[in-house]
């Protein structure tokens, strides 16, 4: 570091490679070749072109210059890997991709960039806010890296985060175009902290919201609580649906995936119980209200006290109030089971979140059987009212993300549903 005076940095700084030979891989050739991270160092472009995984591993060794020696610091299978890295996964010329005098990316789309950005946004937040890099007084997010930065926020995006979980674009088979059209929607996004903005009164928080979604689809996977023996009380006032036994007892079975109950898709065919839906009490009653009826206050066949905690069935209600959909009707077309409007293409890229355990093609999961498979292209096919409720709420027992959390938009979940359309469904 002394060898050079240009840079004032002095301490941790001097040890990462990126101060030496910039985010660009340039050196003195690219960004770094001016103002404060000026050092005069040449980049590993060079490296990366002309010399072997195993020459620029010796080069690591000192074999250059013995100040240059990192064999005391990092164990070979470090070296190996940032040798590789340097061989491999540095880009050549990334003038080529960025406008290096406005920052921008020459060819880029960032309507595409906001699909593949959830994968992002589990973490970073809806916004990029959601996780400050520098201080309270002087913020640092995804945006500000975007604006500022782009050459770092290619290489972070490609590269992932060190010391985090963040995922790395390469191992996501992110194309470099993909990582630009993230770019240039992360450069549309708030380099300050928006004013907070107070929430009305009785709006259930959406991780609230997501957990009593998930108590809905199946409270005794959600909860981790024993399943009851035999049928709930008030399945015997019914004799349409024939289920038994752990069915009776889901909130979904007798309200439906739609929420309406026989007024809506389980009003027919093999789920049809004739129970009322939950739309009209998420549109008349409070919080508090709803509570109550889960307690047993209109019917005590109705009361789920013993069965689940009190902080359980304040989610609960504060799903049926706050996160139900007053009428999926107007997003999905029931006879023919396809999303009103959506766009599968954009679907494709917030797919993206889903695809890291789901697989590219939906069939990584199997929620079915060997000889009766059902994957996500089989659920929304079939059940599209299903997808939407899981895809916005989460999978009970599961780590699967909840779109309500991510700040996935009804657009968004619609979108997503149409791409899965088009997956397989193992028929």
């Amino acid at each position: 570091w002394s060898t050079q005076t240009t840079n004032t940095r002095a301490g941790k700084d001097t040890w990462r490679c990126k101060e030496c030979h910039g985010w660009d891989y340039k050196g003195k050739d690219g960004a770094y070749g001016s103002g404060s991270h000026r050092t005069g160092f040449v980049g590993v472009v060079d490296a990366s072109k002309s010399k072997t995984v195993d020459e620029i591993a010796d080069v690591l060794r000192g074999a250059q210059n013995p100040d240059h020696d990192f064999s005391s610091f990092l164990d070979d299978e470090s070296i190996g890997a940032l040798a590789s890295f340097v061989k491999e996964g540095v880009i050549e010329d990334l003038a080529e991709y960025i406008d290096y005098p406005t920052k921008q990316p020459k060819s880029a789309d960032a309507a595409r960039g906001e699909g593949l950005f959830a994968v992002c946004a589990s973490c970073h937040g809806s916004d990029g806010t959601a996780l400050n890099f520098g201080s309270a007084d002087d913020p640092e997010y995804v945006g500000t890296i975007a604006v500022d930065n782009p050459q770092e926020f290619l290489h972070k995006a490609r590269m992932g985060q060190p010391g985090t979980s963040m995922p790395s674009g390469v191992q996501m088979g992110w194309s470099l175009q993909d990582v630009l059209d993230v770019l240039a929607y992360a450069q549309t996004l708030p380099t300050s902290r928006p004013a907070a903005e107070a929430a009305p009164t009785g709006d259930t928080p959406p991780d609230v919201i997501a957990q009593g979604g998930q108590l809905y689809d199946s409270w005794v996977k959600a909860a981790g609580v024993a399943q009851p023996d035999g049928d709930q009380m008030l399945w015997s006032t019914q004799t349409t649906n024939t289920r038994a036994g752990k069915d009776t007892w889901r909130c979904k079975e007798c309200h439906g995936w739609d929420y309406k109950g026989k007024d809506g898709a389980y009003g027919s065919g093999s789920h049809r119980t004739g129970f009322v839906g939950v739309v009209e009490a998420s549109k008349s009653r409070t919080v508090d209200e709803i509570v109550d009826v889960l307690k047993g206050a209109q019917s005590p066949d109705h009361d789920f006290s013993s069965l689940l905690d009190d902080a359980s069935i304040s989610a609960l209600a504060g799903f049926v109030k706050d996160g139900v959909i007053e009428d999926m009707a107007e997003y999905i077309d029931y006879p023919t089971k396809r999303p009103k409007s959506a766009d599968a293409a954009r679907g494709e890229g917030l797919f993206a979140v889903c695809a890291s355990c789901h697989g590219s093609d939906g069939t990584a999961l199997n929620f079915g059987s060997d000889s009766a498979p059902e994957y996500v292209g089989t659920v929304a096919a079939d059940n599209p009212q299903e997808f939407l409720h899981k895809a916005r709420m989460g999978q009970p027992g599961t780590s699967m993300p909840a779109g309500v959390q991510m700040g996935l938009s009804m657009e968004d979940i619609l979108d997503i549903l149409a791409h899965a359309q088009t997956l397989p469904t193992g028929n």
